[in-house]
């Protein structure tokens, strides 16, 4: 495991723990966190949801943290309240263990930078 690697990792398990403190619960993986994300992003509070919407909400907060380096940008909110997102850069190819940490990195900064809890 190289610094880097090992940095990612330490910062992901401190978010994990501020959430459990914030929320009484760790969240289980990348997707719970993804998940929050999208509920704060929707800003409509904590509602039932539908599973179509539960997969709606990931998308908005992949969207919504990747637009943190400009691979997306917000189009604005349908008729619902709900965001809407372009693309502005094209990802690269990625395998899924660096999907992931691409992922992770950017809600590390999400959390930083959007909300400032750490």
């Amino acid at each position: 495991m190289t610094n880097v690697d090992e940095q990612l990792a330490a910062e992901w398990e401190e978010l994990l723990t501020i959430l459990e403190s914030l929320l009484g619960k760790k969240p289980a993986d990348l997707n719970s966190v993804l998940f929050l994300i999208g509920v704060q992003e929707l800003g409509k509070g904590p509602i039932t949801f539908t599973k179509e919407q539960k997969q709606d909400l990931m998308h908005i907060a992949i969207c919504k943290v990747l637009s943190l380096s400009g691979f997306y940008a917000l189009e604005g909110l349908d008729s619902e309240g709900w965001p809407h997102w372009k693309v502005v850069e094209k990802l690269p190819h990625f395998n899924l263990i660096s999907q992931e940490t691409l992922l992770k990195i950017h809600v590390i900064r999400y959390f930083k930078e959007e909300l400032e809890i750490f």
